[in-house]
């Protein structure tokens, strides 16, 4: 599919009563009223907190929904790529942060070009070299630019290996005359989906005071950061009452999907946001008694997280399994009729983030009716 096709397909269908269910489909659902919930509960949230937001538009590449988040109290969104950022920088988003290091040649000319155009972009940093390649380069073009020191929870993926590291870098950052030492990102991603609240808790305090002692030790250095970013949707609450982040960088919140749904986020049992974000298939097959086979399979939607619960459309007690790149085989109680040729099966998201990037927009909903088509404008942009 090219960029255009989910609105040459459905841009008639605005605005009619009922127009949901004449999707194509695998279709990518949004639910306004729930989005909006989502975003809604969730700066309350950071109020009351008096922490602030930088949310992941890696979660949605949407400058739509970056636009309703910022509006409800946002300072921006953070990037995982440049190209993220690009795209966001395009359509007047700002307060952004790479949360990735840029370290290339022609991606830190690309980087000096989009700060021309967005002043406060702030980028992320763990080597001393690419921080000496991101100053050569600022210097070069004339300008200044923030540089946030990647600091390594334990996960190996990105970040400085100690406190000593950390230290040095945060040092080179500051000596830098064309670079401005913003503070510093921990992001403990490997904590987001622990199930249990005491357990994530637990781990996500021991790894807090770990943070916190850095912090500590370049505030006595004259380093204090500005900013300590990190945290995530499965963490909130416990980083919010650890109290050493400034912001936070929540994602998944806006949509959920099924590694979430499962997660107890706060200690109380409840489900503090809603499934907004879904994948409407149909009914193409029903010849065999007791199943049938719906258009959404292996191509539709992330799978590294399993099979999708079925939200809507089939009996209690369906069951799911995957048949192939473009089907999947939904199972009914023995001596129960399932749906039948052309019905609609509401199907959640197993994992948002990479689900997102297979599609090219969401179909906005209020209830049955479709009331926007918006682009998810950073799809394929994330070098």
């Amino acid at each position: 599919m090219h960029p255009t096709d989910s609105h040459r397909l459905h841009a008639h269908l605005i605005g009619r009563q009922g127009s949901r269910g004449l999707l194509n489909t695998p279709a990518l659902v949004l639910d306004l009223d729930m989005l909006e919930r989502n975003i809604a509960a969730m700066a309350a949230f950071a109020r009351a907190h008096g922490i602030a937001l930088r949310p992941h538009s890696k979660t949605h590449k949407s400058p739509d929904i970056a636009r309703r988040q910022i509006a409800a109290g946002a300072l921006g969104n953070c990037c995982a790529k440049l190209g993220e950022a690009e795209v966001m920088a395009e359509a007047g988003i700002g307060g952004l942060l790479i949360t990735s290091p840029v370290v290339s040649a022609p991606a830190i000319e690309r980087l000096m070009a989009l700060l021309a155009r967005s002043p406060d972009l702030m980028v992320t940093a763990d080597h001393p070299d690419n921080v000496a390649a991101l100053a050569r380069a600022a210097a070069a073009a004339g300008r200044s630019l923030s540089v946030v020191v990647d600091i390594d929870p334990g996960m190996h993926r990105t970040g400085v290996a100690s406190p000593e590291a950390a230290l040095a870098l945060a040092r080179q950052v500051a000596a830098a005359p064309a670079l401005r030492y913003a503070g510093v990102q921990f992001y403990c991603g490997r904590h987001q989906h622990i199930e249990a609240f005491a357990q994530r808790r637990d781990e996500i305090t021991e790894r807090t005071a770990y943070l916190k002692g850095i912090v500590e030790a370049l505030t006595a250095d004259g380093l204090k950061p500005a900013i300590v970013t990190g945290g995530g949707t499965g963490t909130h609450a416990i980083d919010a009452a650890l109290g050493v982040f400034s912001e936070l960088q929540v994602g998944s919140y806006v949509f959920m999907d099924h590694q979430y749904n499962v997660c107890d986020l706060r200690g109380d049992g409840r489900a503090p946001f809603e499934q907004a974000l879904q994948i409407d298939a149909r009914v193409v097959s029903a010849s065999t008694p007791g199943m049938a086979t719906i258009d959404s399979g292996l191509k539709s939607m992330a799978t590294e997280a399993g099979a999708p619960p079925i939200l809507s459309g089939v009996p209690d007690g369906t069951t799911f399994r995957f048949a192939g790149d473009e089907h999947a085989r939904i199972t009914f109680p023995d001596g129960v009729s399932g749906p039948g040729i052309d019905a609609v099966v509401t199907l959640t998201p197993p994992h948002c983030d990479p689900t997102v990037n297979l599609y090219d927009a969401y179909h906005v909903v209020k209830g049955h009716t479709l009331v926007d088509i918006w682009p998810i404008a950073g799809r394929g942009r994330s070098r």
